[in-house]
């Protein structure tokens, strides 16, 4: 694949804690206004993660390259130095020595709930980046969680370019205003999120689902063990979760499915097919923990994908 592809958006490491219990039980919903509350984890462990970095990486592990545009800190050698032994072109990222890397610190409860903290750290300055910088025009783009001006810029600089993107708002989507969700979603060839977070759009901007199909190519709703739906104006296809041997840590399976989606769509195969490759590539990230320890050769993929759907993928990857 020729096409060169720029991901923008968080680069961090991931704090991940284990709760062996449920938040809800530890919880008294009448008095949230006074919130208070502390839970014992079993374990802790630091990771490689970020969006933009989590999603490179699984596009590497399908032969698609990436460059990331995003901004690191003092200590990011050696995440670097990953990305590199895995194909992943860093010259884009910008190192600011006066502040340390973002931090994501992610902690789970047996139900699979998460409460998260982010600290982002040298990220604040990628609203100093630009697509119009880059050495070479991207042919698509991924714009992944960041600082809000910083996503609305890299979308309104698309526009400009005449670069085809994905918009995935994700965690931000509480700190972006009605304005910059707009500016976000008008021209974007895919949008992605989950259920809860395409209600709140819907919600927020008073739209329906048929008004965000009028406004980008390809609507994405992933809806955790239940799979996710791949809409078009015209199309709409139920893509069923893939069946996991074990589920370790779920962090880093919506990434997977994006990257997973984007390598059969940059490939120009049919969205049905795109969907269940996004299918394959979370149930792999989620077998492992962490959101880049998970690795699987080209024909390890084609193997999950045909026990799970019967058929062989529809495209050369």
């Amino acid at each position: 694949m020729n096409k060169k592809i720029i991901v923008t958006g968080s680069l961090a490491f991931d704090l991940i804690m284990d709760f062996p219990g449920k938040f809800l039980e530890h919880i008294d919903t009448s008095k949230l206004h006074i919130l208070n509350v502390s839970f014992l984890v079993e374990s802790l462990k630091k990771e490689r993660g970020g969006n933009s970095a989590n999603m490179a990486y699984t596009l590497s592990l399908l032969s698609v390259g990436t460059t990331i545009l995003s901004s690191a800190g003092n200590d990011f050698e050696p995440y670097d130095k990953f990305l590199k032994e895995n194909g992943i072109d860093s010259s884009e990222i910008k190192i600011i020595p006066e502040d340390s890397t973002a931090t994501a610190v992610i902690m789970t409860d047996q139900s699979d709930n998460q409460i998260s903290a982010f600290y982002p750290g040298a990220m604040r300055q990628n609203i100093n980046l630009s697509l119009k910088n880059l050495k070479n025009k991207a042919d698509f783009a991924v714009l992944t969680p960041d600082l809000p001006e910083a996503m609305v810029k890299f979308a309104s600089e698309c526009r400009e370019l005449q670069i085809p993107y994905l918009f995935d708002p994700g965690m931000q989507l509480p700190a972006l205003t009605n304005e910059q969700l707009k500016t976000g979603i008008e021209g974007a060839e895919i949008l992605i999120g989950n259920d809860y977070e395409m209600g709140v759009i819907k919600k927020r901007l008073f739209l329906t689902e048929l008004d965000l199909l009028s406004k980008v190519k390809i609507l994405i709703t992933t809806l955790g063990d239940r799979g996710s739906i791949v809409q078009t104006r015209t199309q709409e296809f139920t893509i069923v979760a893939v069946k996991t041997q074990n589920v370790p840590d779920p962090t880093g399976a919506g990434d997977a499915y994006r990257s997973g989606f984007l390598a059969g769509y940059l490939r120009d195969f049919d969205l049905k097919t795109c969907g269940q490759m996004g299918s394959v590539a979370s149930c792999f990230a989620i077998e492992k923990y962490g959101t880049t320890n998970h690795k699987f050769s080209i024909s390890e993929f084609k193997k999950r994908y045909s026990d799970n759907f019967g058929e062989e993928i529809n495209g050369e990857i």
